[in-house]
């Protein structure tokens, strides 16, 4: 199991093994890099843990435990773990600010405990097998586990196909689970408890302050995260694509860093995709050490083709294959980058928080005037492959308004429709499987603590969208090659101060992220917060058409599909058929199947095993 996860830490392995418990991880060596081994242990040996990704606070818990007694022999951040746990208990995790997915063995009482950090940066799945507890950092690693088997889970699917991933805590296999960020599991006694620890809160903080000294308070506390994430013994620099989030980040780094910081991006040779020429500006501006690698046609076709092989679960987000190729580069430089995941979730900067305004106003068109006459006439419009075309939008609006909330918002971010999947699946896969697709997004949208529609989603998206795509999507491509990748936004400092403001604060009229974007004054150039988002975008509309086109008509034949049995044929042949004469752009749809089969050739079909029974994270 250890062998599997070799690239998520390549310096080392440490094992405990004991009567009932077998814990392996793999190491990155980034802080103590001599005596920061694992498994690490309190003092007498009693509580042992192992850890994936890193406590930011370390240092100040350190203090505060030494001052109880505590006595520590290395300079690592995982050996706060066993004290910290000796002094609280399971509710050590509320004092931990970090990225994290731990294990704790606590001898004496015969207990498992496990934690995962507030957004689920680190990833962490389990399941029982033959009475016994299995865990990982990634499935590929359970699935070294002679008890584990491949199969297909059908209602992780359907959830899959609506969000472009598979939201916790479920998992694409049969018998394997997600445990959801800001949740620990305990295992006792032969009973598992899974509990949630924190949620974010959207509450109004009283008194309110001013723009202006929220602007501060914010620049203040994304100042000082941005610093506890410089800490490291070995390479650092910062992911930069020109965009505000990522270059606020750059900006804070610079202020803070000792040495000339490293930046790094990517280039397009689609222009309408490309953002260079402003990452290279902001690098100009603040004075970086600045690398960019050009991300091609036949580059993305060539990637395309790997991604089965160390995703290991389908995420159907195509910028997944420019951030492994980001990664790749940028760890022949650095082996910890900074990123500015987070930023769109927690200040409003999603396009459709603002869409659903303009949906409740396009619903007081009489039904009978928008049915019969402005959607033929968008339906109508020419079909073009640029980034976000104003064709691609307006159709996408017009599908997604005859939905609920709920399912309005994930039908803009997703890709099939409930009634895309009527004709997509096969008779079969809708009898057995759960057919009401929304259901948890529905309760999670319920239990946010705000009456404001934006702030409701932001929850919505922070806990699904965020955790389950863009967080696994940087993990598992980061991670393929050795980089630790940083987000100071989702210091849960930095995003329950955001929430506690009002709404107009982050969606203020029409501009978006209006707290971040006035913090940034001063920080970096006037084009950085002027401009509108773009994101990391992929022209992928194109190159279904032209050189990913023999990989796709490869993956999604015929044959092929009615062997599968999951998929109608000739549905997914006519998606193909109308996207590649231009009379429809199915990229969406045409990619979520592509990644999904690639996913199911690598771990499905062909599954290799190692004999080898011992329980891993890392």
């Amino acid at each position: 199991m250890c062998d599997r996860m070799v690239h998520r830490g390549p310096d080392s392995e440490g094992y405990l093994l004991d009567d009932g418990i077998a814990l392996g991880m793999r190491r990155l060596a980034i802080i103590d890099l001599i005596t920061g081994e694992q498994p690490t242990f309190n003092e007498d040996h009693s509580i042992a843990v192992v850890l994936n990704g890193e406590i930011y606070n370390y240092r100040e818990l350190r203090a505060d435990l030494e001052s109880r007694g505590h006595i520590f022999r290395s300079a690592s951040d995982t050996e706060i773990l066993p004290h910290l746990y000796e002094e609280h208990g399971a509710d050590m995790v509320r004092h931990l600010n970090g990225m994290f997915a731990f294990a704790l063995w606590d001898d004496r009482r015969r207990r498992l405990f496990i934690a995962r950090d507030r957004f689920g940066e680190k990833p962490l799945y389990w399941g029982v097998f033959d009475r016994t507890l299995l865990f990982a950092s990634e499935p590929k690693v359970l699935l070294a586990h002679p008890a584990v088997r491949p199969n297909l889970n059908l209602n992780a699917l359907r959830q899959y196909l609506s969000f472009d991933y598979v939201p916790a805590p479920l998992s694409i296999y049969e018998g394997i689970s997600k445990l959801p960020a800001a949740h620990t599991l305990t295992l006792e006694g032969g009973q598992i408890k899974v509990e949630r620890y924190w949620r974010l809160s959207y509450q109004t903080r009283q008194p309110i302050p001013s723009v202006a000294e929220a602007a501060e308070q914010l620049r203040e506390l994304l100042a000082d995260s941005v610093r506890m994430r410089l800490v490291s013994d070995v390479p650092l620099g910062v992911l930069l694509s020109g965009g505000i989030d990522s270059s606020v980040v750059a900006a804070l780094a610079v202020r803070s860093a000792s040495e000339t910081v490293k930046t790094f991006s990517i280039s397009f040779a689609e222009s309408s995709f490309d953002e260079s020429q402003y990452a290279r500006a902001v690098a100009k501006f603040l004075g970086t050490d600045h690398h960019e690698e050009r991300f091609s046609a036949s580059l993305a076709a060539n990637l395309v083709s790997e991604i089965g092989a160390w995703m290991d679960e389908p995420v159907s987000d195509p910028s997944v294959v420019p951030t492994y190729l980001l990664s790749r580069f940028t760890r022949k430089h650095v082996t910890v980058a900074l990123g500015g995941d987070g930023g769109d979730e927690i200040f409003a900067g999603y396009p459709m928080y603002f869409g659903h305004r303009m949906a409740q106003a396009y619903l007081t068109v009489p039904r009978v005037l928008r049915r019969s006459l402005i959607e033929p006439v968008i339906n109508r419009l020419p079909v073009k492959t640029k980034n976000l075309s104003f064709d691609y939008r307006a159709k996408r609006f017009i599908t997604a308004s005859h939905y609920d909330e709920v399912a309005r918002h994930h039908v803009w971010f997703g890709s099939f429709t409930p009634d895309d999947q009527n004709r997509l699946l096969s008779d079969e896969v809708k009898r057995t499987s759960e057919g009401d697709i929304y259901r948890d997004a529905r309760r999670i949208f319920a239990e946010c603590d705000s009456n404001d529609l934006t702030e409701c989603m932001q929850s919505l998206d922070t806990q699904l969208y965020l955790a389950e795509d863009i967080l696994t999507k940087v993990d598992r491509a980061s991670m393929a090659v050795s980089l630790e990748v940083r987000a100071p936004y989702l210091d849960q400092r930095v995003a329950e101060f955001a929430a506690s403001l009002p709404s107009s604060y982050k969606l203020h009229g029409y501009t978006s992220k209006y707290i971040l974007k006035r913090a940034a004054r001063g920080l970096v150039p006037p084009f950085v917060w002027r401009r509108g988002k773009k994101g990391f975008g992929v022209p992928f509309a194109k190159w279904l058409k032209a050189e990913l086109r023999p990989l796709t008509r490869d993956l999604l034949s015929a044959e092929r599909l009615r062997r599968g049995g999951l998929f109608n044929p000739e549905y997914v042949e006519r998606l193909q058929e109308e996207h590649e004469r231009g009379v429809a752009n199915h990229r969406k749809l045409l990619w979520t199947l592509l990644s999904f089969e690639l996913w199911r050739e690598s771990f499905v079909e062909t599954p290799r095993r190692i004999e080898t029974s011992v329980i891993a994270t890392q």
